[in-house]
């Protein structure tokens, strides 16, 4: 079974466990009765963040456009792997913080961006930068901002009905059951937790599945993989402030740009940099890719 099918099957799993909690937090709730209420909210929620993920992120980072006289070797990169893909130029950004780190949005490659900072565009070499647009485009690609969206919305509604829960008390046949008090109370306090350990499950899932995809469109996973080791040094010594607005969309970044200490750690929407290194380094060695 190949790493980027087994992934799939994880995804399609940890989402089978947010509907899982879901359907069980509802089913507290005024006996479930109110459960599609929050579904349709829900739903409504991740259209918007769907449709509006690339102006989000763009106006979070404080990105502008750039032309190609400006960034002549982003722009020759993402054109040239764009054409490999057989997928259309996404619009370029560049932010101005000197944090090093990079992202993809949009709905669909018909409406994507790729934004890097000053940061990243001073810190990685030409053959380094190409590994990192290669990940931010199979983002793109591989429809991980729906997914993205999809998970953060069901966790935001199982986070909602477990808030109800406290406020109202839940509801249905709670008093015939010996174990109504308890199972509500492990309900109350441990669902939105495990919501957000699903989602954060999930986006690394998906970090793993950009970084073989990218790889294999440069064909130059130890780039990517020399990449990544220099975002680690970057990112811990000038990480972005921990402000909502960047919280927000510090998922779609290629590197945690927060500092994660702890339990951060467990919460962290990326997956440990050792990990996808020696994934990539592996990757390398199958491909008779010496280092």
């Amino acid at each position: 079974m190949s790493g980027k099918y087994f992934n799939g099957v994880k995804t399609m799993g940890l989402f089978v466990l947010l509907w899982v909690v879901l359907l069980g937090v509802g089913s507290f709730v005024g006996g479930g009765q109110f459960i599609w209420i929050f579904a349709m909210l829900g739903l409504g929620g991740t259209i918007y963040g769907y449709w509006n993920s690339d102006k989000l992120a763009i106006r979070a980072m404080h990105a502008r456009p750039v032309t190609e006289v400006e960034q002549p070797t982003m722009y020759r990169i993402v054109r040239e792997l764009s054409a490999e893909a057989n997928q259309p130029m996404p619009r370029l950004y560049v932010s101005p913080t000197a944090a090093p780190n990079a992202f993809a949005t949009g709905r669909n490659p018909q409406n994507a961006a790729v934004c890097c900072t000053e940061g990243i565009l001073q810190l990685l070499d030409e053959r380094e930068l190409r590994g990192v647009l290669g990940h931010e485009l199979m983002h793109v690609y591989n429809r991980d901002i729906l997914i993205g969206s999809v998970a953060a919305a069901f966790a935001g509604m199982i986070t909602a009905l477990a808030q109800m829960l406290f406020f109202f008390g839940g509801g249905g046949n709670n008093r015939d059951n010996p174990f109504g008090p308890f199972a509500m109370l492990a309900m109350l306090i441990l669902a939105p937790i495990a919501a957000s350990l699903i989602r954060m499950a999930i986006s690394r899932t998906r970090e793993y599945d950009a970084d073989e995809d990218g790889a294999s469109l440069t064909g130059d996973p130890l780039a990517l993989a020399s990449a990544l080791r220099k975002l680690e040094r970057g990112t811990q010594t000038r990480p972005l402030p921990p402000e909502p607005s960047l919280e927000n969309v510090s998922h779609m970044m290629i590197a945690n740009p927060f500092k994660g200490e702890g339990l951060a750690n467990l919460f962290a929407t990326h997956p440990p940099m050792d990990q996808r290194i020696g994934r990539l380094e592996e990757m390398a060695r199958k491909n008779g890719q010496y280092f």
